[in-house]
């Protein structure tokens, strides 16, 4: 992989890069019974990144696998597969596809896409910080990002909650995507 200079930024050849499952993290964190947080991943995933000659024309996907959500706590992952949540057997996979890189400032972009959960597709807003390019040690050439995204659980269908005698509900609305990884060229 070679790098160019892009608005004071060393970026990434034009090309297809894909995610590195070893070294990108698929995660997420939700408000739990309104006092903490509770943080999840998902463990099966692939993706692709195409870096156009303007990179502003660029795009991405990743499709991941519903089962492979983990919290840590078996039963509330299976909960979380299951009708109430995700219904991982009817819908097995979470989808995004960009539409457009919005703009950037520095080295953060804003790239909005469609995001499917269950059946349902909405459009998204992510923010987009671009870590650099390198080589690892063993030759082979990366670029790294972090992703991070809001989003309310309920516009996907994710509505199952439980209210709590001291008020509030059990598990937040609000769902705070946080990616971190590596792309490889595509081979």
């Amino acid at each position: 992989m070679t790098t160019r200079t892009w608005e004071n930024l060393q970026i990434p050849a034009a090309g297809t890069y894909v995610l590195d499952a070893a070294h990108t993290r698929v995660g997420f964190l939700v408000k739990h019974m309104m006092v903490s947080k509770v943080r999840g991943n998902f463990g099966e995933f692939a993706g692709t990144v195409t870096i156009a000659e303007n990179p502003l024309d660029s795009s991405a996907e990743i499709t991941i696998k519903a089962e492979s959500i983990n919290t840590g706590a078996p039963d509330r992952d299976n909960h979380l597969r299951g009708d109430d949540f995700l219904a991982s057997e009817k819908f097995p996979d979470l989808t995004f596809r960009s539409t457009r890189v919005l703009g950037h400032s520095g080295d953060e972009f804003t790239l909005v896409g469609d995001l499917t959960i269950r059946d349902v597709t909405r459009p998204v807003e992510l923010t987009v910080e671009y870590g650099g390019a390198g080589t690892n040690p063993w030759g082979q050439t990366l670029w790294g990002f972090s992703i991070t995204a809001e989003i309310d659980r309920e516009e996907f269908g994710l509505t199952w909650n439980q209210t709590l005698e001291t008020g509030g509900v059990l598990v937040g609305k609000k769902i705070k995507i946080e990616i971190e990884g590596e792309a490889n060229p595509a081979a």
